[in-house]
């Protein structure tokens, strides 16, 4: 009998084969309150939060942007999934939460057993690393949206805090400190204007070893998985840590993402070379001859969250943040002022 939707570009039966495989890829992915199977209509979480006197919902979307664009061309997928999941983890851990369970979209053109399986087994084990329960999902096979071999990754996150423990740059003051804590490279933003640089004008190929690299492959040093900073904001609180705001310094740099948290009448100043810049933002800078303004518009230049804290605070968040393996650095402070960042 023929298949005229396989052979429109849609092949059902794979997709049920590759799905057939997914219980045991995601057995380690979940966490207390989760309920039901892999497959069902929707997924379901038990709302007990025991412990928490007021508890609220924090929920967040985000992609791997064209990364993912590095990804295919090295032929490898199984960090782009842990970006994904690192990253909207991120997003709601410096609003104070805990997440909970996670969901993710996968759009194709033609959907391919083994990168789907490298994909999900990338989302599964960051999943696993967070205590954070995957779901469900989509996959959605798309012939004419997507070029062959193309594909999009979507991800949404739910986690909780008590209403009284929101991190929301409230209170925020002249006089905070702000700490920067280091990033693995640019994590998921800035690929765009990167990609443009490395691998149009200075005509490099993803397997070019640039002697700024230290012997890597550039392809190796812009997969690097974006970092998961929530275990470590979950370690800061449960040591009694009083932070006054935190911004994951992602798409925007330090000025777009610090502004959403800053009070009105607080200002940021940042220190130039306070902190170690990576050599792969040197490259770009060189490379493309991109201004210093941009780069640090664009890119995280080396710190992918920023905290806010007393100065007395400073001890204890370079301690804990040892026991991750992470460096953090004092690299500004806040003042009186409109809302503003500034670097001096």
């Amino acid at each position: 009998m023929s298949d005229l939707y396989a052979q429109s570009g849609v092949n059902l039966t794979l997709a049920r084969k590759v799905k057939a495989g997914l219980p045991a890829l995601l057995r380690r992915a979940t966490r207390p309150g989760a309920l039901g199977k892999v497959g069902a209509f929707g997924g379901l979480f038990r709302a007990r939060f025991p412990g928490r006197r007021d508890p609220v919902l924090v929920a967040s979307m985000d992609g791997v942007g064209t990364k993912l664009r590095v990804a295919i061309e090295m032929g490898r997928h199984d960090t782009v999934g842990q970006d994904l999941v690192n990253h909207c983890c991120n997003d709601i851990a410096v609003m104070g939460a805990e997440p909970l369970f996670f969901l993710d979209y996968l759009g194709t053109g033609k959907l391919k057993p083994a990168v789907f399986r490298e994909i999900l087994a990338g989302i599964a084990a960051a999943c696993a690393a967070a205590r954070v329960a995957l779901l469900g999902g989509e996959t959605a096979q798309m012939p004419g949206i997507y070029r062959e071999g193309d594909y999009d990754l979507v991800g949404t996150i739910v986690g909780v805090v008590d209403r009284a423990a929101i991190l929301d740059g409230s209170k925020i003051r002249p006089g905070d400190a702000i700490y920067g804590v280091e990033s693995t490279g640019l994590h998921t933003n800035g690929f765009s204007l990167a990609r443009d640089v490395l691998f149009r004008r200075m005509k490099l190929d993803a397997r070019a070893r640039p002697r700024a690299l230290g012997g890597a492959t550039l392809g190796e040093v812009l997969l690097r998985v974006h970092r998961n900073y929530s275990p470590f904001l979950a370690a800061l609180r449960r040591t009694g840590a009083r932070l006054h705001g935190a911004a994951h310094i992602t798409g925007g740099g330090f000025e777009e993402n610090l502004e959403r948290i800053l009070p009105a009448r607080c200002a940021a100043e940042i220190r130039r070379g306070a902190w170690p810049t990576p050599p792969i933002f040197d490259l770009i800078r060189a490379g493309g001859r991109v201004s210093d303004a941009e780069m640090h518009r664009v890119f995280n230049m080396g710190i992918g969250l920023a905290l806010f804290a007393t100065p007395s605070e400073a001890a204890r968040l370079e301690r804990v943040a040892r026991r991750f393996g992470f460096r953090v650095f004092r690299i500004g402070a806040t003042v009186a002022g409109r809302r503003a960042v500034r670097f001096v």
